[in-house]
């Protein structure tokens, strides 16, 4: 299997291993053809972030132990959805992106230069 590769065209960095993310919950962003929401953003979570998400109906702030999931605090990274980023840009929420650690496959749902300019 080849290496998967970011938004800078270099090797795809660990997003968070604490909480452990990502589609295949292996810390990286990583995706494939059933991960229909494409976590392929690696974002640091603000409080106005997640209180955006929960508005859409996404609660990332609250446990969910059956999933393995802790909640998120702000400061955390964690591996979103590329369209609820992009929704959260347009309503004035977005969170700061770590380009090294966001997936290509992004790229297919927000352009480089609005990533870049939220780049950590």
């Amino acid at each position: 299997m080849h290496p998967s590769v970011n938004v800078l065209g270099t090797e795809l960095k660990t997003c968070s291993s604490e909480p452990l993310t990502g589609w295949y919950r292996d810390g990286c962003c990583n995706t494939d053809v059933n991960d229909r929401g494409s976590h392929t953003v690696c974002c640091v979570v603000t409080q106005d972030f997640l209180e955006y998400a929960k508005s859409q109906g996404n609660d990332l702030m609250t446990p969910a132990p059956h999933f393995s999931f802790p909640g998120l605090k702000p400061g955390d990274s964690w591996c979103v959805c590329a369209r609820t980023w992009l929704a959260a840009v347009h309503a004035g929420s977005a969170c700061p992106v770590d380009l090294e650690a966001t997936h290509e496959e992004a790229l297919k749902i927000i352009p480089f230069d609005l990533l870049e300019t939220h780049a950590v």
